[in-house]
């Protein structure tokens, strides 16, 4: 009998990429696996995966924060807000397999999923979301 511990591991195959679960109150087509609560000056890290099409609408995150593509292709668009409302910060930040994009407390972005992603998020401290218009 094979030893199950030298084959390959894929995203398909990884108990890493199992486990995970709708979040009421978040956009269709998302679901999270998060961590266990730990250190108040941690990082909390959330392994996501997003269904093609599927998006978020323009919003702000009180800590900085950092995403890698592991599959999928996304594009970010990020936001000024002004008298007249949110306009769009330059060219829409394209990230596919392999890219990681960093995004700075309070920045207000939107994010579109091009292809289905998987994605490890990592938030400085406690994440929250904070819908922007």
């Amino acid at each position: 009998m094979p030893d199950e511990s030298t084959k390959e591991v894929t995203s398909e195959t990884s108990k890493i990429w199992q486990n995970h679960v709708a979040v009421p109150d978040t956009p269709e087509g998302f679901s999270v696996r998060t961590t266990w609560p730990g250190n108040p000056d941690g990082a909390e890290v959330m392994l996501e995966c997003w269904e093609a099409g599927s998006e978020e609408p323009p919003h702000s995150h009180p800590g900085d924060d950092m995403t890698v593509v592991i599959e999928g292709k996304m594009a970010i668009q990020f936001f000024i807000k002004t008298a007249d409302g949110l306009v769009a910060d330059g060219e829409p930040l394209v990230l596919s397999k392999g890219d990681s994009g960093y995004i700075k407390a309070n920045r207000i972005h939107d994010a579109k999923y091009i292809e289905p992603c998987k994605l490890v998020y990592v938030h400085d401290k406690a994440f929250g979301f904070t819908a922007e218009s």
